[in-house]
């Protein structure tokens, strides 16, 4: 029935579609949100063919059943990628571990920054561990001092602590977490610092070229 389709019935557990709807008249709505009031369900399919789009039943218990211009194969697809999307939030978050010594040098603390920096981006929670070996272990209460101060970091990189530090054997633990509000400020701030360094960088081009048309028309 449609121009561009043909029939279309209904998915498995979907609304009814073009030529499976069964009624008389029916309460018509535009995907515009333009309402055609009640109309007699030829006029509808009339209306639908003109516009190249589908019939759903979106109401079909009301009086008369309401009924909504739509494109259905448009409209599915954008179901399944909200799915998806719903899928893809909802999956099992992952635990990371990253592990440091109590004599952990700058360069490497920094790499080790950085990764916890990417697993939480990508939503993932992150084991923290300090582990002591041999004559370390005379030093914990340092140890734990320095702990503390990593977690810091880790906590302004966008991170929340899920469990507080804890000892178990000749380790420290601390489990953490994703600070959505803090990481989504932070990807927000990163997009307008790289919009405005592309209008910079246009300004600084356009500043060039017509610095250069000048000295051109100087040497002419």
């Amino acid at each position: 029935m449609r121009g561009r389709g043909g029939k279309k019935g209904r998915g498995p557990a979907g609304p009814k579609v073009n030529g499976a709807i069964r009624c008389t008249e029916c309460r018509l709505q535009g995907d515009d949100g333009t309402a055609y009031g009640v109309v007699s369900f030829a006029e509808a399919r009339r209306i639908a063919d003109d516009q190249g789009l589908d019939l759903v039943e979106v109401s079909p218990n009301a009086k008369p059943p309401v009924i909504k211009l739509i494109d259905y194969g448009r409209f599915k697809y954008d179901q399944q990628k909200r799915a998806n999307e719903q899928k893809k939030k909802t999956a099992a978050v992952q635990l990371k571990e990253i592990q440091f010594r109590p004599n952990i040098e700058a360069g490497d603390l920094g790499t080790k920054l950085t990764r916890a920096t990417k697993f939480l981006e990508q939503g993932d929670k992150i084991k923290m561990v300090m582990q002591f070996r041999g004559r370390e272990m005379a030093y914990r209460e340092a140890g734990m001092e320095k702990f503390k101060g990593i977690i810091e970091m880790v906590v302004k990189l966008g991170a929340i602590v899920e469990s507080a530090p804890k000892s178990m054997g000749n380790r420290f633990i601390c489990i953490m977490a994703p600070d959505k509000k803090v990481l989504n400020q932070k990807a927000k701030d990163q997009k307008r610092l790289e919009k405005l360094e592309a209008l910079e960088a246009a300004e600084a081009g356009e500043t060039s070229e017509a610095t250069a048309g000048v000295e051109n028309q100087a040497d002419s």
